[in-house]
């Protein structure tokens, strides 16, 4: 069973929604980046997304893709990634899934690639561009190496092709709660629920619902839809970002405890406040 498996059973048997953290490799720093895995593990991710910085971010919104930009422009490499991750991942509790485009695989080499990154310790890996007919060029090297590379849903796949992708997917299914790009809104689509319906009904996998979740009333709500797992990217990304290094991290700390509270419960009284800002060092 893979890391990501074992979590999701896990949270399966207490009924309890995952709460995937997204943040950018190198913004700041590698540095910050390692102490921010570091205080999400602490506070409430059950596993977390790892965005590597590319210079064309498609499925991206403008907040991740000004932080991919100011990576680059530091000079953030893969190798430097997973040397930071090698380092890291040993102490932390949550599956590590590594957000990548797919042209950076295939420059490097499918074989050569998934290994770097089991060897790093990543459990997963999401690849937005990567079409389901390409798909089986990485999902079975994946799966010998003991990662799983989940699929995405869009809100526009026609049932035929959600079958097809929920029963390639491995660890979970990302079910896309927008068209478009990553990026906070201020209301999710009601279409969600019918998503997460149709879906159900062709697998028995996790589905994982991500792209425009930017607050706790957002997120306790696509729970209540049925979602197994909630994935915050841009809001993390943008708190991160702000002050100083030791501030950002304090306010991902504090955000990432909100989020998951919010997903513990079902009584809607729960959570109207922000928990009190805790020192994360």
């Amino acid at each position: 069973m893979t890391a990501i498996s074992d979590c999701f059973n896990t949270l399966g048997r207490n009924r309890e929604c995952a709460l995937i953290p997204f943040i950018t490799a190198g913004d700041p720093d590698l540095t910050t980046t390692a102490a921010a895995l570091q205080v999400l593990d602490r506070h409430g991710a059950d596993m977390i997304e790892l965005g590597i910085p590319y210079s064309d971010p498609l499925a991206d919104g403008p907040v991740i893709q000004a932080a991919a930009t100011r990576a680059l422009e530091r000079g953030t490499k893969l190798e430097q990634v997973l040397e930071m991750l090698q380092g890291t991942t040993p102490s932390l509790r949550s599956p590590i899934i590594l957000f990548t485009y797919y042209n950076p695989i295939l420059h490097r080499g499918i074989d050569k690639f998934l290994g770097q990154i089991a060897a790093a310790g990543v459990s997963g890996l999401v690849v937005p561009d990567l079409p389901l007919e390409s798909a089986t060029d990485l999902l079975q090297p994946a799966s010998e190496i003991g990662i799983d590379l989940t699929l995405l849903v869009a809100p526009t796949s026609s049932p035929a092709r959600i079958q097809a992708i929920a029963r390639s997917s491995q660890g979970f299914i990302y079910l896309v709660s927008v068209t478009g790009v990553t990026g906070m809104r201020t209301q999710m689509e009601s279409r969600v629920s019918e998503l997460l319906q149709q879906i159900r009904q062709v697998t028995d996998k996790p589905i994982g619902v991500g792209f425009g979740i930017s607050e706790a009333a957002q997120a306790r709500q696509v729970r209540e839809w049925g979602a197994d797992a909630v994935i915050v990217g841009s809001a993390f990304v943008k708190r991160l970002a702000e002050g100083t290094p030791e501030q950002g991290l304090n306010a991902i700390a504090q955000f990432c405890q909100n989020l998951k509270a919010a997903i513990k419960t079902t009584d809607n009284s729960a959570n109207t406040q922000l928990a009190p800002e805790e020192k994360v060092g």
